[in-house]
């Protein structure tokens, strides 16, 4: 039996499991709750109220928080979007995962999107499998442009309504069906009330008005795993049609649109939650709030004008602390009491905490742990050995000398950070240095060992798509790369 199959068939026992329950007792209440998933793009550590933001406004996100359980440190999957959701999706760290760069290497100097792969189980499939409603609105950046069974509806969601790039005429370059070069599709057909400009305040708005009508159109019958794929603060989302929020600043022009597209967010947030409340759909629910990576530094925009990553080190596309830790909010009322947690955590255990909150077995394919424990207020007896960060910078539009191969590695209070194979291993103690500003390598010989270990070529899954150090033409003199297409 092959793993997918494998895979497909522990989904359809799980299935026919609650199946079975209703059966026995037709009038039997699915008590399981409702989880809304709600991710931001690029937002930083310090750019919302509760995690320290002065200049930004975030009210309903901070009502959230006070009512949540915070975590402060807490990771994403990678230090940009596709690597870190790929993490999120499948429950595999990036070390491992298929997806470890926003692009891939498919020989002859070619770069381009790689997938999530057919044989590993998504959180839409596994919650799908559990006999929830899945939904999905936004962002995806998981699949290829061409073929359709990689998008998000293909991969477990009932209904999705996503952006996607338009079609390619070749490998390497896109063709501009609109002003920004993407549509939006729903369930794979595209959807022309995207592009009607002025209609939404912003692009996350639109997408808030297709969740709502989602919410009252459909069979709600069953629990609800709906996943809001949020695009602020991205920078190429610039488009918000509100020239009103903070003009009063005396801010750059860059900086008030960062801090509009934010505070929009935060109030398309408060639009779906006074929906559910007055549904009647937050009397169970689980709300999830968190970043896919660190805060972005792109174009005009300064992430230092904000705070936008607070006391920590880097920002998007750094494996240090500013690429990479974000924030978490979990609220479940009743459930989850309201606390500040340091627990150490990461995008990789959604799935397993998922899957033990639904009653399924955890799918073997994760590097992660229940979060359960700490959620609910119990002893966290499972403990993370070790957290890794693989990424790969290369790619369309650039190339970097050392390939732009990074990895980082926490054991403990211990943060080991190296910018391509042949560079130095940073240390970094995280009690006394969260900012890792102090370089203690050289302190540690026996903490750097332990880090060398895990950033070796032998304690990764090969890719064709990433090889080890990032430099093709290295790869290819080992005769290592062997031809893949998708």
């Amino acid at each position: 039996m092959t793993r997918a199959k494998a895979i497909q068939l522990m989904l359809l026992v799980s299935c026919l499991g609650c199946m079975k329950t209703e059966t026995k007792n037709e009038s039997a209440q699915d008590d399981r709750p409702n989880i809304i998933f709600l991710l931001a793009d690029d937002l930083g550590y310090g750019e919302i109220g509760s995690y320290g933001q002065q200049m930004i406004k975030t009210p309903v996100l901070d009502s959230l928080a006070q009512e949540s359980l915070r975590f402060t440190n807490f990771y994403a999957g990678n230090a940009v979007c596709s690597p870190s959701r790929a993490v999120l999706l499948t429950g595999i760290s990036s070390h491992h995962n298929a997806v470890r760069g926003n692009s891939g290497y498919f020989g002859n100097d070619l770069w381009d999107r790689v997938t999530l792969t057919k044989d590993q189980v998504t959180l839409g499939e596994m919650m799908k499998g559990a006999g929830y409603k899945t939904a999905y609105f936004g962002k995806w950046h998981l699949g290829d442009a061409s073929d359709v069974s990689t998008w998000a509806h293909h991969r477990g969601f009932d209904y999705a309504v996503q952006e996607q790039w338009s079609l390619r005429q070749t490998k390497s370059h896109f063709v501009a069906n609109s002003d920004s070069g993407k549509w939006e599709y729903i369930n794979g057909m595209q959807d022309s009330t995207f592009f009607w400009k002025g209609k939404w305040r912003s692009e996350d708005e639109y997408r808030t008005n297709m969740a709502l009508n989602y919410l009252d159109t459909a069979d709600l019958n069953s629990p609800l795993f709906l996943f809001m794929s949020y695009r602020a603060p991205h920078k190429r989302e610039e488009l918000i049609y509100d020239s009103t929020l903070y003009a009063d600043m005396g801010w750059p022009e860059e900086e008030r649109i960062h801090a509009a597209k934010i505070t929009l967010l935060d109030e398309q947030i408060g639009v779906l939650l006074r929906h559910l409340k007055a549904k009647g759909e937050l009397d169970n629910t689980m709300v999830i709030f968190t970043s896919d990576n660190g805060p972005q530094r792109e174009g005009r925009h300064d992430h230092e004008f904000f705070d936008s990553n607070g006391a920590l080190r880097g920002a998007k596309k750094d494996v240090y602390e500013g690429g990479i830790r974000v924030p978490l909010l979990v609220n479940w009322a009743g459930k989850i009491t309201p606390d500040v947690t340091d627990q150490v955590a990461g995008f990789q255990d959604f799935m397993p905490t998922f899957s033990e909150l639904v009653g399924m077995q955890i799918p073997v394919q994760t590097d992660g742990l229940s979060m359960m424990p700490t959620w609910t207020g119990g002893e966290q007896t499972q403990q993370h050995q070790s957290l890794q960060w693989e990424f790969q910078l290369d790619g369309w539009f650039q190339k970097m000398p050392k390939g732009g191969f990074r990895q980082s590695a926490r054991i403990g209070k211990w943060k080991g950070v190296r910018y391509g194979v042949r560079s130095a291993i940073e240390l970094y103690d995280l009690e006394k240095d969260q900012g890792e500003q102090t370089d203690v390598a050289s302190d540690f010989p026996e903490v750097v060992q332990q880090m060398e270990k895990l950033f070796s070529e032998e304690s990764r899954s090969a890719s064709a798509h990433y090889p080890y150090g990032g430099v093709v033409q290295d790869y290819r003199a080992k005769n290592k790369y062997q031809g893949q297409s998708k």
